[in-house]
C-alpha cells in the first residue's frame, strides 16, 4: 500500500485469487479464479502427468473449493500428504487458531486414452471399471514413515467410489451403480489388502514393503458429520458386532466439539436402522456375529451357528451386512433420505439452521439424475451457503446445476 501512494499506481486485482470482503471476493469467486489458473496447468501439462498443489487454509469452504476447482479442470486427486515445514510463521505462533501444516494434493491429467473410451462407452459399468484400473495405477502403492507402513486413504473404497462419482458428474453423466454395488465390483476385481484395493501388478510391491514394514496403523477416522458417523460404526461393527447397549458409550464419545456447526447431530438407533442389520434371534447366527462371539468367548466355541446358547449369546447384536444384502439396505435408506429430502423442499421462510448433509446428497443425486437442476438450486438457497459450500459432492452438484440451467436460458 505505501508503495502504491508513493507511485500513484494502483495494483490490478481482478484475477487475485482470494476470499476477501474488501474486493467483494467469496468463495464461489474464489473457486472461479482458482479454476481458471488450473485449466491453464491442465491444458500445458502432458497426459498422465501430475501436479503437486500446496494448500494452507483452515477452512472446509475452502478445501473444497480447491478440490471442486481441480476436479472441474479435468484433473483426478491422488494423494493429500501433510507436509510440516518445521519452522512456523509469526502469525503461526501467536494465534491459536493457526494451521501449523500444509496439505501437499498431488493430482494428474488422465491419460487421453482414458477420454477416449470414455467418449466411445459413455455413463456405462466399463466406463466405471475403466475409470478405477487407471485410477489405481497413479496412487501411491505404500507410503512409510517412521512409524512404519502408512494407510493409503485414497485407495479405500469409500474415497475410490467418491472420485469416481465425481469424475462421471463433470463429464455429465450418471452413476451406474450404487455404493453397494460398487463394493461388489471392486472385491471382484481387483486385490484387497488391509482395507485398501491394488492392481494385479501392484499387490506384490505392497505386500514386500508390508512385510518388511508390518502391517499399516490402523487410521483414525475422524467424526464430525454423518458419513463420517457411519464409517466409524461400520469399523466398529465389522471388528466386534455389538448390541446397542455396548455400542452407545462407544458412539457418544466420537461426537466431540468438532461435530460440523450446520450438520444435524445424528441418533445412533436411526443411523443403525438405516444403514446395519440387527440379529433378533430367528435362523442361523450371522457368520460375522458368530466370528466375533467365538474369538472371545471360550464357551461359545465349537458351538454349530443354530445352538441355542450361541443364539442367545449373538440376539439384538447389530452388525454390517455382507455385500449382497447391502444393495437392499442401501435402498432402504435412500428411500427414507429422499422422504426426508422432501421437506427441505417444502421449507419456507427462514434458512434451515440444522441439516442432514446424508439427506442433501441422496437429494441432489436424485434430482441430477432427473434433470431437475432448479431443486438443487433452491434447496441450496434455504440453507446457509457453507453448508454446501464445506462438501466437494454438493459444491459440484451446484456448480453443475447453475452451468445447466444457464444453458437452458
Amino acid at each position: 500500500m505505501l508503495y502504491e501512494w508513493w507511485t500513484g499506481l494502483r495494483t490490478n486485482n481482478k484475477k487475485e485469487a482470494i476470499t476477501n470482503s474488501v474486493q467483494e471476493k467469496g468463495v464461489s469467486e474464489y473457486t472461479s479464479l482458482m479454476n481458471a489458473a488450473f485449466r491453464e496447468c491442465h491444458r500445458l501439462l502432458k497426459p498422465g502427468r501430475y501436479i503437486v498443489v500446496e494448500f494452507h487454509n483452515s477452512s472446509n469452504a475452502i478445501w473444497n473449493a480447491i478440490q471442486f476447482a481441480l476436479g472441474d479442470a479435468g484433473f483426478v486427486i491422488a494423494n493429500v500428504a501433510l507436509l510440516d515445514k518445521v519452522h512456523t510463521t509469526l502469525h503461526q505462533d501467536s494465534k491459536a487458531a493457526a494451521v501449523d501444516k500444509d496439505l501437499a494434493i498431488t493430482a494428474y491429467k488422465p491419460n487421453g486414452g482414458l477420454e477416449e473410451r470414455f467418449a466411445l462407452k459413455g455413463g456405462t459399468e466399463d466406463s466405471v471399471w475403466d475409470f478405477v484400473s487407471t485410477h489405481l495405477k497413479y496412487l501411491p502403492i505404500a507410503t512409510i514413515k517412521k512409524e512404519g507402513l502408512e494407510f493409503v486413504g485414497e485407495r479405500s473404497p469409500r474415497v475410490i467410489f467418491d472420485r469416481m462419482v465425481g469424475w462421471m458428474i463433470q463429464h455429465n453423466t450418471l452413476v451406474p451403480l450404487s455404493f453397494a454395488e460398487f463394493q461388489v465390483g471392486l472385491d471382484t476385481r481387483f486385490a484387497e489388502r488391509d482395507g485398501m484395493y491394488f492392481l494385479a501388478a501392484q499387490v506384490d510391491e505392497y505386500d514386500k514393503r508390508a512385510l518388511e514394514s508390518g502391517s499399516p496403523r490402523t487410521r483414525s477416522l475422524f467424526v464430525d458429520d454423518e458419513r463420517s458417523a457411519i464409517d466409524w460404526i461400520t469399523e466398529y461393527l465389522k471388528q466386534r458386532p455389538s448390541t446397542y447397549q455396548e455400542l452407545f458409550p462407544e458412539f457418544t464419545k466420537q461426537l466431540g466439539i468438532s461435530w460440523r456447526k450446520h450438520e444435524e447431530r445424528p441418533e445412533l438407533a436411526k443411523l443403525l436402522e438405516q444403514n446395519f442389520l440387527i440379529y433378533g434371534g430367528e435362523g442361523p447366527v450371522p457368520p460375522q456375529v458368530h466370528s466375533h462371539l467365538s474369538s472371545n468367548w471360550k464357551e461359545m466355541r465349537n458351538l454349530d451357528k443354530s445352538n441355542p446358547l450361541l443364539v442367545e449369546k449373538a440376539r439384538n447384536r447389530w452388525f454390517v451386512p455382507d455385500p449382497n444384502k447391502q444393495q437392499d439396505v442401501e435402498a432402504r435408506r435412500e428411500k427414507a433420505l429422499l422422504r426426508e429430502f422432501e421437506t427441505y423442499k417444502a421449507h419456507k421462510g427462514k434458512k434451515m439452521k440444522e441439516i442432514r448433509l446424508e439427506v442433501m446428497r441422496v437429494g441432489f443425486k436424485a434430482a441430477w439424475a432427473s434433470k431437475d437442476y432448479r431443486t438443487i438450486i433452491d434447496v441450496s438457497a434455504k440453507v446457509p451457503d457453507e453448508v454446501w459450500q464445506e462438501d466437494e459432492r454438493l459444491m459440484m452438484l451446484h456448480s453443475m446445476a447453475e452451468t445447466r440451467l444457464e444453458a437452458e436460458r
